[in-house]
């Protein structure tokens, strides 16, 4: 029961500790007279995807490694039907030209790399399926890529990508830095035991777990965000907050997850992997039906229903 408690408690921990790390990070950062722009792009949008970061990193250190691909991918899939969707019930989410045309695609993009660079059986005739390290430093180089792009269309357009944090006297930010940072070892480390010892417990797959539990509860950042910027009317916020975590899940943590201890892929997971690749493709089909560039309620609560029905079907999987 305390392992329980603290799998659960090390939710709270981790978002706990990662807002404290991005209010802290953002204190020094505007002392240092940081831009709001590269605040918002770097600390900001790396704070919202910190849960991932160390469930992963733990998880791949203990060689958990179908919870370390779960998470990301039932991360992934997650944001996309069921926060994406949820928003847009909310409020129908008009979606900017370079959303459509480039991150939606570049999220597709992420989600194939993953299937061809881990099914090493099916695309090199090999005898094992893994994400190697050499595949960990190749999606590492395409997040480089991606922040450049982030911020040349950012300066480029004039977006905002504001993070607005306050300021905090020097001790009491290095302070929270510290506090965030001990949150997110702490909490990570705790989901990622609780998660090992429900599976045992109940007979299901580390992955199982790692696609719904962890991945649902490591999202709640994102969560928050896009629900809130959807009902203050800000679809940009939104949509931008679930496409670009996509892009930061698959290309920053499983990239480094892969380079700290080579991820071999569970076949299982090939489902998953095509479920999540579906959910861009009819985000991006969407685009173009009806008024253009906006995700509709009645598109939004499909969404969802999408969800459940993955949900139920990788239950009865097991």
């Amino acid at each position: 029961m305390l392992t329980y408690a603290l799998f659960l408690l090390g939710f709270a921990v981790l978002i706990k500790g990662a807002d404290l790390l991005v209010d802290g990070a953002s204190s020094i950062a505007r002392r240092l007279r940081v831009s709001d722009l590269v605040i918002g792009l770097t600390i900001v949008a790396f704070g919202t995807s910190a849960p991932e970061l160390f469930v992963n990193i733990f998880a791949s250190m203990q060689g958990n490694t179908d919870i370390a691909v779960g998470n990301i991918i039932g991360s992934n899939i997650v944001n996309m039907l069921f926060i994406l969707g949820l928003a847009a019930v909310i409020y129908p989410l008009k979606v900017t030209k370079g959303t459509v045309w480039k991150e939606i695609p570049l999220s597709l993009l992420a989600v194939a790399l993953v299937f061809f660079m881990a099914n090493d059986r099916l695309v090199d005739r090999m005898d094992f399926d893994l994400l190697t390290r050499s595949d960990g430093l190749s999606l590492l180089a395409f997040f480089i890529i991606f922040l450049y792009y982030t911020f040349g269309i950012a300066k480029a357009q004039g977006e905002e990508f504001l993070a607005h944090p306050k300021q905090y006297s020097l001790f009491r930010s290095i302070g929270m830095i510290a506090l965030g940072l001990f949150g997110l070892v702490v909490g990570g480390q705790w989901i990622v035991n609780g998660a090992i010892s429900i599976a045992q417990s109940f007979g299901l797959s580390e992955a199982l777990i790692g696609l719904t539990i962890v991945a649902v509860g490591t999202s709640l950042p994102e969560l928050a965000t896009s629900l809130v910027a959807a009902y203050k009317k800000s679809p940009d916020i939104a949509v931008g907050n679930v496409v670009g975590s996509n892009i930061f899940n698959v290309f920053l943590i499983l990239g480094l997850s892969s380079v700290i201890r080579p991820l071999p892929l569970n076949s299982d997971l090939n489902f998953d992997i095509m479920i999540a690749a579906a959910a861009a493709v009819l985000l991006f089909g969407w685009m173009f039906i009806g008024k253009h560039h906006r995700l509709e309620r009645w598109e939004g609560g499909v969404f969802v229903a999408f969800y459940i029905f993955y949900l139920t079907v990788i239950i009865m999987r097991g």
